[in-house]
């Protein structure tokens, strides 16, 4: 078994031949290349998303679990507002040459070989190591991450102590397939609150649809731009206040409010359809929509997507059910991609009835009761 160090190093590797194969002129097998680049940085990043929150969980004090594992979502803010700018800026600056689209793919090589070169100063998982015949090196990293490196610390000890109870039992009864996850109704229940979580976070074809109510070109860069701006500003809220407000009542609350920012969104292109209705106002209300709602979503619904799943499996499934919601984010986000611009151009207006459904659904706050704030991860069996 790999350690967490080791596999985000591999993961680093993997992005970073994704991102060299962008910047290179290949010629007539471009496309290609292109197409293998864009499937080794898609299985790395594909690896990270489901490693980094399991070990943002072990790894932090249960009073600031929320905050540490919302970073998640903060940094990959901070990716689409350096990815949205740089875009703009080559669109905008950059004419009639490959480099437009080269240049914002290649540096994405940047962030893939820091973590690659860095991830060997970060602290092991101290659970990974007792689970691994290393309890002292382990008792030892969560001294360091913990109490300044006193091992003799009371809530190390009892952490300590909690942690090897939690191996024996996780040995005695962890889950032998997937599909226990299915069988047991406990853990199918918490799979199917991580599903529809994941899966409810990919329902926007924001992006798309800027185009579709006419703005186009640099227009459409530039508002999605200052639209990762704001959701930047609402990720950096998360972090700061999640582990003071809990997990239910701010995904609750988000769900409403994002589901107000879409209802007012379809009247406003229903009662002025783009190319038809030349209103500015309207244009301007349903761009303030868009905004308003990513940063509800990246306050809330975004950063909770990572943290819940995290948080709410027991020790023999974590694993397991987090990788199966990763999976589920990835399929929705690929199926909105795909299906967005044709359900626009098809239906209109009428498409935003998906999302308000979606967000109207009681199934997550009817389902998420479990409240793990404040827990130890071993408590949450």
């Amino acid at each position: 078994m790999l350690s967490p160090k080791i596999y985000q190093f591999l993961v680093g590797v993997f992005a970073s031949m994704g991102s060299v194969l962008f910047g290179y002129d290949l010629g007539v097998i471009a496309e290609v290349y292109l197409m293998a680049g864009r499937w080794l940085a898609g299985l790395g990043v594909g690896f990270l998303v489901m490693i980094i929150p399991l070990y943002q969980a072990e790894i932090a004090h249960p009073s600031i679990r929320g905050t540490i594992t919302a970073l998640q979502q903060f940094m990959l803010g901070i990716g689409a507002f350096v990815a949205g700018w740089v875009s703009y800026g080559t669109y905008v600056g950059i004419k009639d040459s490959t480099a437009q689209w080269r240049v914002p793919l290649a540096i994405q090589l940047i962030p893939a070989i820091v973590l690659g070169a860095l991830i060997f100063l970060f602290p092991e998982s101290p659970r990974w190591l007792m689970d691994n015949g290393k309890p002292e090196e382990g008792l030892k990293t969560l001294a360091r991450l913990h109490s300044n490196g006193d091992v003799n610390d009371p809530w190390v000890q009892a952490e300590f102590d909690q942690i090897q109870a939690s191996i024996t039992h996780e040995h005695e009864n962890e889950a032998k397939s997937y599909l226990e996850l299915f069988t047991d109704r406990s853990c199918f229940r918490r799979l199917l609150i991580a599903c529809a979580l994941q899966a409810s976070v990919q329902m926007t074809g924001v992006v798309k649809i800027y185009g579709q109510i006419g703005i186009d070109g640099a227009n459409a860069l530039k508002y999605q731009a200052i639209n990762n701006i704001i959701g930047l500003l609402g990720e950096g809220a998360c972090v700061v206040f999640i582990d003071r407000l809990g997990r239910r009542r701010p995904l609750i609350s988000g769900n409403l409010f994002n589901m107000v920012c879409f209802l007012v969104a379809c009247i406003l292109i229903a009662q002025f359809p783009p190319g038809v209705a030349n209103n500015k106002a309207a244009s301007w209300g349903f761009i303030i929509c868009t905004w308003a709602y990513n940063f509800s979503f990246s306050a809330t619904c975004g950063p909770l997507s990572w943290i819940i799943p995290a948080e709410i499996f027991d020790t023999k499934t974590r694993s397991k059910g987090v990788s199966i919601a990763t999976m589920v984010s990835f399929a929705f986000n690929t199926m909105i991609g795909q299906i967005t611009d044709v359900a626009m151009t098809n239906l209109g207006y009428r498409y935003y009835f998906l999302f308000i459904i979606c967000y109207a659904d009681e199934l997550e706050r009817r389902a998420l009761e479990i409240q793990e704030k404040g827990q130890v991860v071993e408590h949450i069996n």
